[in-house]
């Protein structure tokens, strides 16, 4: 158990909820609480850490503007709160970090941007640029152009996520809960965790929902996925409340302290794990199931029997097996209306017949991830 991961962590992402920004749904952006946050990435950029904001709060900031006073519960409604929201929640962020002389700046993010490898290299030079020139990036959710099919689904996921895109040393999650607890908080002799080694200690925990506020999307469950990925890609995580951030991002037994797994994964594969939707499916037969599973190779023509839905080249698919169990997902390197006239045939075959750009994999091992 070692907080000092906290401390000498050099490039870090603190991401904080709606709930801790703007109190109940309808009340407007909480300029303290902005402050308070501000407050808490100027440490630790003053000792020398690079720091990503990830703020909830767009579609919050909106309701009081719009004369809202929950939040809404179809998604042109949230867009348009999103519209109105983004731009006082960035422009009080701008405010408050100009008190310590440090620049912000706004990154808006879909699924799209990070899953596609050319959309993942843009989004990650951009960051990359932004913290070598000392600027903190707010980055949240495109809430107002996020359809259901392309959105995250809550900010927890996309903190994690981002954390694997820049090669984050810690996460750092900011709710309106001070802890995980060992029961829900609100329970008589309900105790904090103060640290946990492997998310499957607390597989058994009851976890809540939403928080109180009725403004957020996420809630305690959201917030142990987040650190399942952050931790299975050698991140570690904390967990706090915006009054105790501070003590805990100094290394103090404030939070809940979640253990990072000792081998990092590669990043852009656990995107495709955990942020793609698939748009397809691809049914392997057993030699080709074998071969991934213990092999780790390139998925070729030959080894699929059947292709299902409607998807085009880059798009992510799953691989399965015979009984459809879902073994694998991938980048698919041609359209579904291509493949079944590739089905079972080797790469030779098909280039003779249907050109020399057919004698290449359906799915790189590049682009294959094990579930």
């Amino acid at each position: 158990m070692s907080r000092e991961q906290i401390t000498s962590a050099q490039r870090i992402v603190i991401k904080i909820g709606s709930s801790s920004l703007t109190g109940k749904a309808g009340s407007a952006l909480d300029a303290d609480a902005v402050n308070a946050l501000v407050d808490v990435v100027a440490t630790c950029k003053a000792r020398g850490a690079e720091v990503v904001v990830v703020s909830s709060g767009a579609i919050a900031a909106g309701l009081a503007p719009l004369g809202l006073t929950t939040r809404p519960k179809d998604l042109a409604t949230q867009q348009a709160a999103a519209s109105v929201g983004q731009g006082l929640l960035i422009a009080q962020y701008t405010q408050s970090f100009n008190r310590h002389s440090i620049t912000a700046s706004q990154v808006l993010l879909t699924t799209e941007d990070v899953v596609r490898r050319s959309h993942y290299q843009n989004a990650q030079r951009t960051l990359f640029r932004l913290l070598q020139l000392g600027v903190v990036p707010i980055i949240n959710e495109n809430d107002s152009v996020g359809t259901g099919e392309i959105r995250f689904g809550d900010n927890d996921r996309l903190a994690a996520l981002v954390a694997l895109l820049i090669g984050a040393d810690l996460l750092v999650l900011v709710s309106d809960i001070d802890a995980l607890y060992d029961a829900p908080p609100t329970q008589a002799g309900a105790k904090p965790i103060r640290y946990v080694a492997d998310i499957a200690e607390i597989e058994s925990i009851t976890l809540g929902g939403a928080g109180s506020s009725g403004v957020g999307s996420g809630g305690m469950v959201t917030k142990v996925e987040a650190a399942r990925i952050a931790t299975s890609a050698g991140i570690p995580m904390l967990l706090t409340s915006l009054q105790e951030s501070g003590h805990a991002v100094a290394g103090e037994e404030f939070g809940t302290f979640f253990e990072a797994h000792t081998s990092k994964a590669n990043s852009r594969l656990l995107w495709l794990a955990h942020a793609s939707t698939p748009r397809g499916r691809l049914i392997l037969d057993d030699g080709a199931v074998t071969a991934i599973l213990e092999r780790g190779v390139s998925l070729l023509p030959a080894g699929v029997t059947a292709v299902e839905g409607d998807f085009i080249s880059g798009d992510t698919v799953e691989l399965a097996s015979g009984t459809g169990k879902v073994i694998a997902r991938g980048l698919v390197a041609f359209d579904s209306e291509e493949i079944p006239q590739m089905l079972g045939r080797s790469t030779k075959e098909l280039a003779a017949s249907l050109g020399a750009e057919y004698e290449r994999e359906l799915v790189h091992r590049d682009d294959l991830v094990l579930l």
